[in-house]
């Protein structure tokens, strides 16, 4: 009787491992790792760079120091507009830096979807599928080659 739990415990195990070692597992972890050395990177840059030329411009340059107080409850605003900073700056490089060449490299490779698909109201539930469809996914009902209406031609 013993050996049920041990056989058990042993397929739980390997099933765990069989998902520890998942592509997607692991993908999210060095993502994990690399967005915490971006994280610490970017702050720097913040801290060290940025706000010091907005604190030329504006006179002040630590940003956490600012508060202010009502009925003795004490607002830093400051750690708020240094957080901003960093996230303006975070977005703005995966922007430029990830996202923008991605597009780009999608587009040479012929893997993006330049343009957007037609969609039409399916005949029979009116939800909106693709021209192409020839069974809408919604009701499953089976469509002939020219259910879709035509578009109107360019002239």
């Amino acid at each position: 009787m013993a050996i049920q739990p041990l056989q058990r415990s042993a397929k739980v195990l390997k099933e765990f491992r069989s998902f520890a070692l998942r592509g997607n597992v692991i993908d999210l972890a060095v993502a994990v790792v690399i967005g915490g050395a971006f994280n610490v990177m970017i702050s720097s840059v913040v801290k060290d760079m940025i706000t010091p030329i907005v604190g030329a411009i504006f006179g002040q340059q630590d940003f956490s120091s600012l508060t202010f107080q009502i009925n003795g409850s004490t607002f830093a605003y400051g750690n708020f507009i240094n957080s901003l900073i960093s996230f303006i700056v975070v977005v703005t490089a995966v922007f430029f830096m990830v996202v923008k060449p991605l597009s780009v490299l999608l587009v040479r490779l012929g893997l993006s979807d330049a343009e957007p698909k037609q969609l039409a109201p399916c005949p029979r539930c009116l939800t909106e599928i693709p021209v192409a469809a020839l069974r809408c996914g919604h009701c499953t009902s089976e469509l002939t080659a020219d259910w879709a209406p035509q578009a109107p031609s360019e002239g």
